[in-house]
């Protein structure tokens, strides 16, 4: 059976000898079509030919699903074409270089700011690309995250994958001789559990259960697709809608196909005897090969494309090697320099990495991922980073240059957010990059971020609640419960002060006057704060706290100077701890008074306002 694998996240650790030295006879060229690049060292005619073939699987698709949008959010798909084995295995993952591993011959990663589809021209067997058919179905279907549950999302995409596009006509849904097998040989998981796997589940991670898992998937799949074209139903397309309703899977099923017994019954009966058919869809789409380009390829740009492909492919030694082949022959070629800078990031060698990007920058102000990745490394941890205007500066050329790109759309709500202003175009920012990525778990918790500064804790606990639900990982669980009771907790704290001030204005015992000066009085703070100049930093012994919940006022006591700082809301503030763990929940009330600590402020444009108390850093 298919090894099934989300190639963007593989990591391995144990570097393989360096790509091969080029033949001085290797020509490249790329065919650039108008939804993919292709490059090649097959020759014009063969890169045309792959450039029509993955036109042609791009408009079937669209005709297969014809709402969902099918272009790529602003990283654009490049297919690697190469000629021969040795070539495809100088590329592929290493896990699959090892003797006895499955033959790959073809293989699709995609991440937030490429998308890479690397195949041999020489490959063999029935269905030599239905990895690539396997991926680009799920790049297709990700914006659906937020609703397709597990199986729907892999039976569809197991379904398409052993796809034959011809030029007049399609094969669609062919069996898969592994699948049958395995079903025939394994008890079928019950669809109460089928219906509600998710990506925590064991069903879906240990091997023999996973492999269950996806043959079912595509069995159940391929049973109701066929039998709704037999009996001109559409229970596939009615169970799709109910779930975008926010029906729960099993509710969905039981409504759109049925009794569930019957159809466990059913599927049993089809997967033991089943007869199982496919579908040949008549295409009329005509492909203008005209509009393709050609262009040769210089050997230093097809080092570096192919370097960068090993760097996303995590192959980090082979593409040093090549890097610093490029960089010798080529010192200014952009590509090198930003994989460069790639690499670092993702060693967590920020400072080099921010090196290599601002001199892609310098080098050429069209590359949109440069400006990106120069402004997010400069934001990491840095929260003074947002009162640089290069940083703005930076990710805006960078939306200018693709106005799709999601993690620049995050990364600039995220500053406005830390600035304060222009939240309302922090929202919908943010809110753009979650309809282009819905799956991110992180640009949820930033948009949950971005109402509390909004005062719409009720929006953000909404936001929160639904990123519980797409969280795929521990990481991704344990940050959506910690940003959500901070939420909950500001929200509550929020209703009671409302409760109290609408009480003494009913009884009129409390003037505004009277409630300003009484500091018994709990008492939402509103203050028109106009920031002036950078983020600053002090460090010395937190002195005069006092909460007005959740208003906060505290002075540093440094060597030099005593730094009187306010907080509208502490729950806003970013608190963490240096050299020592906590006991139990932070109490910024009755836990700060005469700490040692390390604060982050933004001064006021007002003399006469306090600074801004942005994060707190509680040293030991």
């Amino acid at each position: 059976m298919l090894t099934r694998i989300l190639l963007s996240a593989l990591l391995f650790s144990a570097p393989l000898g360096p790509a091969r030295d080029k033949d001085k006879n290797e020509t490249w060229i790329q065919i650039t079509s108008p939804h993919f690049v292709v490059v090649t060292d097959g020759g014009e005619k063969q890169g045309r030919r792959i450039a029509d073939q993955f036109e042609r699987m791009r408009s079937l698709f669209h005709a297969l699903f014809p709402k969902i949008q099918m272009e790529a959010a602003g990283a654009p798909i490049v297919v690697l074409a190469v000629n021969h084995e040795k070539d495809f295995r100088a590329l592929e993952p290493e896990a699959y270089l090892a003797k006895g591993s499955l033959k790959l011959g073809g293989l699709f990663i995609s991440g937030a700011d490429k998308n890479y589809v690397l195949m041999r021209m020489d490959a063999e067997g029935d269905h030599p690309y239905a990895v690539i058919y396997h991926e680009y179905t799920h790049f297709l279907l990700r914006r659906s995250a937020d609703w397709m549950p597990l199986w729907m999302n892999e039976g569809l995409a197991e379904f398409y994958q052993n796809t034959d596009i011809h030029e007049k006509d399609a094969w669609l849904g062919q069996s898969s001789a592994d699948d049958i097998q395995w079903l025939r040989q394994n008890r079928l998981l019950p669809l109460s559990v089928l219906l509600t796997v998710d990506e925590k589940s064991p069903y879906y991670h240990e091997e023999n259960k996973g492999s269950i898992f996806y043959a079912e998937s595509w069995a159940l799949t391929h049973y109701i697709e066929t039998s709704d074209a037999r009996q001109k139903t559409h229970r596939m397309v009615d169970y799709a809608s109910l779930l975008t309703q926010k029906v729960d899977p099993v509710t969905a099923a039981a409504q759109a196909f049925g009794d569930l017994n019957q159809l466990q019954s059913d599927l049993e009966d089809y997967v033991r005897h089943g007869s199982f058919s496919y579908f040949k869809m008549i295409t009329t789409t005509e492909v203008d090969n005209s509009a393709f380009k050609a262009q040769p390829v210089s050997a230093a740009q097809s080092d570096a494309l192919r370097a960068d492909f090993l760097a996303y492919n995590s192959r980090t030694t082979d593409a040093q090697v090549l890097l610093d082949r490029v960089l010798q022959q080529d010192p200014g070629n952009v590509l090198a320099h930003e994989t460069k800078g790639f690499l670092e990031f993702r060693n967590g060698h920020l400072e080099e990495a921010k090196k290599w990007y601002g001199q892609a920058v310098e080098l050429d102000s069209q590359s949109f991922l440069a400006h990106y990745y120069f402004a997010a490394i400069a934001m990491n941890g840095n929260r003074g980073a947002a009162g640089q205007p290069q940083v703005e500066n930076s990710l805006r050329t960078a939306l200018k240059l693709n106005p799709e790109f999601a993690p620049a759309m995050d990364r600039l709500a995220v500053l406005l957010a830390i600035e304060r202003r222009n939240l309302d175009e922090a929202r919908t920012t943010e809110l753009n990059a979650i309809s282009l990525e819905p799956a991110n778990v992180g640009y949820r918790i930033n948009m949950a971020n971005i109402l509390i500064e909004m005062d719409k804790a009720q929006t953000a606990i909404q936001v929160l609640e639904a990123a519980a639900k797409l969280a795929r990982t521990p990481g991704d669980t344990q940050a959506v419960e910690y940003a959500r009771m901070n939420v909950q907790r500001y929200a509550e704290q929020q209703a009671r002060v409302a409760e109290q001030r609408q009480s003494w204005e009913k009884k009129g015992t409390v003037t505004a006057e009277a409630a300003t000066s009484d500091a018994s009085i709990p008492l939402l703070k509103h203050r028109d704060f106009v920031a002036k100049g950078p983020h600053r930093f002090a460090v010395g012994v937190l002195k005069g706290v006092r909460c007005d919940n959740p208003a906060l006022d505290l002075t540093v006591s440094t060597k030099d100077k005593q730094l009187a700082l306010h907080g509208d809301n502490y729950y806003k503030i970013v608190f963490s701890t240096l050299g020592f763990q906590p006991h139990g929940d932070l109490n910024p009330c009755k836990d700060l008074e005469n700490r040692p600590a390390k604060v982050e402020y933004v001064e006021s444009a007002d003399p006469s306002v306090p600074a801004q108390l942005l994060s707190l850093e509680l040293h030991k």
